[in-house]
């Protein structure tokens, strides 16, 4: 089977989420330039026409769950987007991207926890559970491109 999920380990699925990111956006134009070091949780950055940098963090989650990016590590700021790749098995993956902005007004699907008092760093999420799919389909990969395009021409 060619999308074979549970045959790759975490790391594995990263890896490959990250870079079927980078080629869906090189394939709609845009120019991207990974990062040498994730240690600032940009996994890489790119740009459209002579538009902004935009800075990409990239999660990946089979099938439902939940993701998050520690706040200290991803900023509600106009440049910034989580690219989310869900991999259910047989498929190929769907793409999402989010602005970090669209936190600012946290609901069932984007979270917002800041753990205070816990072991926990403060973090943003995303809870994909069934019900919370229709709001996910505003982030839909091919739509965000489409304006991001759009804010460029």
């Amino acid at each position: 089977m060619r999308f074979d999920w549970k045959k790759l380990n975490r790391q594995q699925v990263g890896a490959f989420s990250e870079y079927f990111v980078k080629m869906e956006l090189t394939m709609y134009g845009f120019q991207v330039y990974g990062s040498e070091v994730d240690d600032r949780g940009i996994d890489f950055v790119a740009r459209y026409e002579k538009g902004p940098y935009l800075s990409v963090q990239v999660k990946s989650l089979r099938e439902k769950g939940y993701v998050f990016m520690q706040k200290e590590k991803f900023q509600i700021s106009p440049d910034w987007y989580l690219a989310l790749a869900i991999l259910y098995q047989g498929k190929e993956p769907e793409l999402y991207l989010v602005p970090s902005e669209a936190w600012r007004s946290p609901n069932s699907l984007l979270v917002d926890r800041d753990y205070e008092g816990k072991k926990s760093k403060p973090e943003w999420g995303l809870n994909l559970s069934i019900k919370n799919m229709p709001l996910l389909e505003e982030y839909a990969f091919t739509k965000m491109v489409a304006k991001l395009q759009a804010m460029q021409a």
